[in-house]
């Protein structure tokens, strides 16, 4: 009876839906935990514990964290954010202590991850092709470098502080504005995310790409999967070297027909849906790796041109149902 806590768990209603469906499918009894900052977060009106913890920067995050993991007899966490995966790599041994299992990444690779420069060089000794790319005190002069330009945050997620530069005076006004930046080449695309999925011991269970076709606050809303065996290699190769642990995505954009791998998100992405409608058994791969079951009669490839377009649903709350039931509720302090 696994119960997983899915950490920061927000707008992801569909994936919330699409675990407790395959808890169903394989006959398993097991309890959904989510965690979030705001009690109006969706997918707390879908996962079968909701709990509000504070920031992952606040210092009482790890110990009412702790107290969410024993409390509900947490098996595992898997991250939904990219601002917990530190955190939660950081505080590793504390948290398996309460015998809930991490699907993140080591320290080191969860710092590779979360700097765009580090995860580059990365790419760079694995030997894929990746933008060339420059820290502002490594510019070269601006009559040597081409046009357009993008730029964004080093550590930055969710396409924030995300810019094209199209000329020299964007180029010096971007830099300034935005923080910690990394300037890189421009990719013209299209852009594609794989979903990498990884047992708890680094297996490699499944892989999926889907090209993005639209994209609204760095999140896609419409998508189809591809196949591209030069990106499924490299994500073969990724994971091995990282190493992984858990799910996680590879993002690549075209630049003539060459896939250049840009980043890397240790954590399931937004739009894994695509990949379970496209034939990946998410949900039953990653419960039965945590319950030490077989998953050679689970996995299979991914069918392409699966098309996902997304659109918005609601929930109506009322004030008197803030207070959730005492069972379903976990107060931050």
């Amino acid at each position: 009876m696994p119960n997983i806590l899915l950490s920061s768990v927000g707008r992801r209603v569909e994936l919330a839906r699409q675990l407790r469906m395959a808890y169903d499918r394989l006959g398993m009894f097991g309890r959904i935990i989510g965690t979030d900052i705001d009690w109006l977060a969706p997918a707390f009106q879908e996962v079968d514990e909701p709990a509000l913890l504070p920031r992952f920067t606040s210092k009482n995050y790890l110990p009412e964290l702790l107290k969410v993991c024993r409390d509900h007899e947490v098996d595992a966490i898997y991250p939904l954010h990219d601002g917990d995966l530190r955190v939660l790599s950081q505080f590793r041994k504390e948290i398996e202590a309460t015998g809930t299992r991490l699907a993140v990444v080591e320290q080191s690779a969860a710092d590779l991850c979360s700097d765009k420069m580090l995860t580059q060089g990365f790419f760079q000794k694995l030997g894929l092709p990746t933008a060339r790319y420059w820290i502002p005190d490594q510019l070269p002069p601006s009559g040597e470098l081409e046009y357009p330009l993008f730029i964004k945050p080093r550590n930055g997620s969710a396409a924030e502080n995300t810019f094209r530069i199209n000329s020299p005076r964007e180029l010096e006004f971007f830099v300034d504005y935005v923080p910690n930046p990394i300037v890189q080449e421009f990719l013209p695309g299209p852009e594609i995310t794989t979903d990498v999925i990884c047992g708890l011991d680094g297996a490699l269970l499944a892989i999926a790409s889907r090209q993005r076709i639209a994209v609204r606050g760095g999140e896609a809303i419409k998508s189809v999967t591809i196949h591209d065996e030069r990106i499924i290699q490299a994500c073969h190769e990724i994971a091995e070297q990282l190493p992984a642990r858990g799910p996680f995505t590879v993002q690549c954009m075209m630049k003539d027909d060459v896939p250049h791998f840009i980043e890397i998100n240790a954590r399931m992405g937004g739009g894994i849906p695509l990949a379970i409608a496209a034939g990946v058994d998410v949900g039953g791969l990653l419960l039965s790796d945590l319950a030490g079951l077989s998953v050679s009669g689970l996995q299979s490839e991914p069918q392409v041109g699966v098309y996902m377009t997304r659109c918005d649903e609601s929930f109506f709350l009322k004030e008197n149902e803030r207070d959730l039931p005492a069972s379903r509720h976990i107060r931050s302090g």
